[in-house]
């Protein structure tokens, strides 16, 4: 359980830091956009690349939008998929009674934002922008949290980390479900065969980083030919990865001990060199020790850093851009109000509606030390939606005029529900504290 806490601490101390760098990045992307510079902006992002040979079948061009949006954040939902496993084996979603609260607040955050927001919107155009307000941006939230400091229970921070989990499970099932097109089923299948075996080697224990990341390319390649999302490969290969050791803990001691008594036995007189026999035992402790690491685990802590400190801001700097106007926006400006309203009112009442019901009918309890006034302001916490919204934004609308629209209402409504769950969560969490 130490080690849990220890990986969950770890985990949300690069969340909360990486949040600074990305509400950074978004007020750039922001600023640039609307600046007389914009159309470097445009222009930049739709600049089209080609990896391969141009003039064969080889190839792939894409612009450099779509490279981020269907490359680099195959990546990012890569780390989802590690992070779900986890979780799921060894984490806050290992019991059913553990991770109650988290999926009945989770279900509550997806259900309610679609029918606000389609109830709103019935019978105007951008219907098919619903799946935007049910996302929740776990960087954010937590680097919300951070700002109100040790006053937060570790109990409210686990249950928003499980909560945003679950949360990103529900996105990426409606991603593959209905925000795909015109799929080519023997791409699936064949992509789907490839995907099976992985499995079966690693039900087998046999793992190999580089056979496993060249089978994981060729997934993402025919994913992204079939008309299924490419990210959605990204969090199937995940959960072939292990999460087994080689060797066990008490091998691994008594290998590091047998190696470091040879630096008791054999002292070098040079403050800079090794001798052979002690260069040969360094060489063994990094061998064992690459051994005892879980594949999964030392993906997870190799990946998270570059997700939260490249990959994400990239991707907000790409997509957060939106020219602040509603000149242009036709009959689209609807769509900004309703997804704002969607992503504050339909999260907060549905994650504290259902959490209620649950913990009410003794399908749940409460994180230690909290109360019904500090999952208010989780709840609202819950309507910022912003990178996964952005991306479900992007597949689901075609336009400009409704991305805009769409782009803006994520925006204001993800500021509006940070602002106001930090200030519930200050309120409540300081009136708790005297």
């Amino acid at each position: 359980m130490k080690f849990i806490s220890n990986s969950l601490k770890h985990f949300i101390k690069l969340e909360t830091s990486s949040s600074i760098i990305l509400f950074l990045v978004s007020i750039i992307a922001i600023v640039w956009a609307n600046s007389s510079y914009g159309y470097i902006y445009e222009d930049l992002w739709h600049h089209k690349f080609t990896i391969g040979f141009a003039d064969t079948n080889f190839h792939l061009s894409k612009s450099l939008i779509l490279w981020i949006n269907d490359g680099f954040m195959a990546i990012f939902f890569f780390v989802i998929g590690l992070e779900v496993k986890r979780e799921i084996l060894v984490g806050e979603l290992t019991t059913l009674r553990k991770a109650s609260l988290p999926i009945f607040a989770a279900i509550g955050g997806m259900l309610f934002p679609v029918l606000i927001f389609l109830l709103l919107n019935k019978g105007k155009a951008g219907v098919e922008g619903w799946g935007i307000p049910m996302a929740t941006d776990i960087a954010f939230t937590l680097g919300i949290l951070k700002l109100l400091g040790k006053r937060v229970p570790l109990g409210l921070k686990i249950f928003l980390t499980a909560f945003a989990i679950v949360d990103d499970i529900g996105a990426v099932l409606v991603i593959a479900i209905f925000y795909s097109a015109n799929i080519q089923w023997d791409l699936i299948t064949y992509a789907m065969l490839l995907f099976g075996g992985v499995s079966f080697l690693s039900y087998r224990r046999i793992y190999s980083k580089y056979f496993y990341f060249l089978i994981g390319f060729f997934v993402w390649l025919l994913f992204l030919k079939s008309g299924i999302h490419p990210t959605i490969a990204g969090i199937l290969m995940a959960f072939t990865i292990p999460i087994h050791r080689k060797v066990d803990m008490s091998e691994y001691l008594d290998a590091i001990k047998k190696q470091l008594s040879i630096f008791q036995k054999n002292k070098t007189t040079s403050n800079q060199l090794l001798t052979n026999e002690q260069i040969q035992a360094v060489d063994a402790i990094e061998n064992c020790s690459e051994k005892v690491h879980a594949p999964l685990q030392h993906l997870e802590h190799t990946l998270h850093g570059w997700v939260s400190y490249l990959i994400m801001p990239i991707f907000a700097l790409a997509n957060a851009g939106v020219v602040i106007s509603f000149n242009g926006l036709g009959g689209s400006s609807h769509v900004i109000f309703n997804i704002a309203l969607a992503l504050v009112l339909g999260n907060t009442f549905g994650i504290l509606l259902l959490s209620y019901i649950g913990v009410k009918l003794k399908l749940a309890d409460l994180p230690k030390g909290t109360n019904f006034m500090n999952l208010l302001g989780v709840s609202l916490l819950g309507g910022l939606g912003f990178t996964m919204s952005l991306f479900i934004a992007n597949l689901a609308y075609t336009t400009e005029s409704l991305i805009a629209a769409s782009k803006m209402g994520i925006i204001i409504g993800s500021l509006v529900a940070g602002l106001l769950g930090y200030l519930v969560l200050r309120f409540s969490l300081a009136t708790k504290k005297q």
